[in-house]
């Protein structure tokens, strides 16, 4: 990446929060993309509600990007594009699970190799393709309630974008801040009762990002690796954890569901706005201790790991507790 200095940091976040809130606006007023997302027995929602507003989110990222003096990586560019017009079309009419795997794969393997293979070798560039792809489609999974994925959006992508700005780096941090404000101009149609949802052309190139900025980020020096696990560790926690319980229960972990634990805790009586709030909460406190600790030396940094470890396994023992016994699970 190539970075002038002489740059605004106010006009690329104005211009991506801007294009966003216009373009999900006129998605919404005029439906005339006519795609929705109709409830079924796995629905949280019970009306429905259009699901293009991750097009909105798209275009207002690479369009605030123009705007700054910083080029990403082609693979991540082009990753990002075909990722979104895939699950566009997978928003539409339904494509094969096999078919958008092998994209996500691809799209994981190309940039992992530019970025890794010359100075990490292939073990790294297997670890974090294998990871990328678990993130392209975790988030995915976890898009399923008013305000939780545009959340976890506008607050991880922050935590990257203050992270790498104390570590020096501007333009790396304006990148990702345009993405987080993106995420709250959406945030504005989307927390509950939602207007519109981002659907698989929201939340896949969101996961692809996710991985390949905080990837980007270790690898350039801005912060370690345990940093972006961290920072994203409410989603990366409820989705692994659930789908290796379905599949240690021998279920097909590829067909939709409604176990993960937000989703349980909305069904049992919590509302969609208070689960979203909740998950604000942690969200918030991750990616605020993720910074603090990166300040901390080797020890301190190990025992904030831990520390989290502990916390979520006492949460899941307590809901699995708590909600077994709700009448609405």
């Amino acid at each position: 990446m190539i970075a002038d200095p002489a740059f605004s940091p106010v006009i690329a976040p104005l211009i991506a929060f801007t294009v966003t809130f216009t373009l999900i606006w006129w998605l919404i007023k005029s439906n005339v993309l006519k795609i929705l997302d109709h409830p079924n027995p796995r629905s949280l929602h019970t009306m429905p509600v259009p699901r293009t507003g991750g097009l909105g989110m798209v275009l207002g990222i690479f369009t605030s990007w123009a705007f700054l003096p910083v080029t990403l990586p082609v693979s991540v560019l082009f990753g990002v594009a075909l990722l979104a017009l895939t699950s566009f079309a997978d928003d539409i009419v339904g494509l094969p699970v096999l078919g958008r795997l092998l994209v996500h794969g691809m799209v994981a393997v190309w940039f992992s190799v530019a970025l890794l293979f010359e100075t990490n070798g292939w073990m790294a560039v297997t670890i974090i393709t294998l990871a990328t792809i678990w993130m392209i489609n975790l988030y995915n999974f976890m898009d399923g309630s008013d305000g939780l994925a545009g959340g976890m959006t506008l607050i991880g992508f922050s935590c990257y974008g203050l992270t790498a700005w104390q570590a020096g780096n501007e333009s790396f941090a304006m990148i990702n801040f345009c993405i987080a404000v993106t995420s709250a101009a959406f945030l504005l149609f989307n927390f509950h009762p939602a207007r519109i949802f981002m659907g698989d052309a929201g939340a896949i190139p969101l996961g692809f990002l996710a991985a390949a900025l905080g990837t980007t980020g270790w690898a350039n020096g801005l912060w370690p690796l345990w940093l972006p696990v961290l920072a994203f560790s409410p989603f990366i926690v409820d989705a692994s954890i659930t789908l290796a319980k379905r599949a240690l229960r021998g279920e097909k972990i590829w067909q939709a569901h409604r176990e993960h634990y937000y989703q349980r805790i909305v069904r049992s009586g919590f509302s969609q706005r208070n689960t979203a709030l909740l998950g604000y909460v942690l969200m918030f406190a991750t990616c605020i201790s993720a910074v603090w600790a990166l300040r901390q030396d080797t020890a301190v940094q190990l025992g904030v790991g831990m520390a989290w470890g502990v916390f979520y396994l006492i949460v899941m023992v307590f809901f699995e507790h708590y909600l077994e016994r709700r009448p609405g699970d």
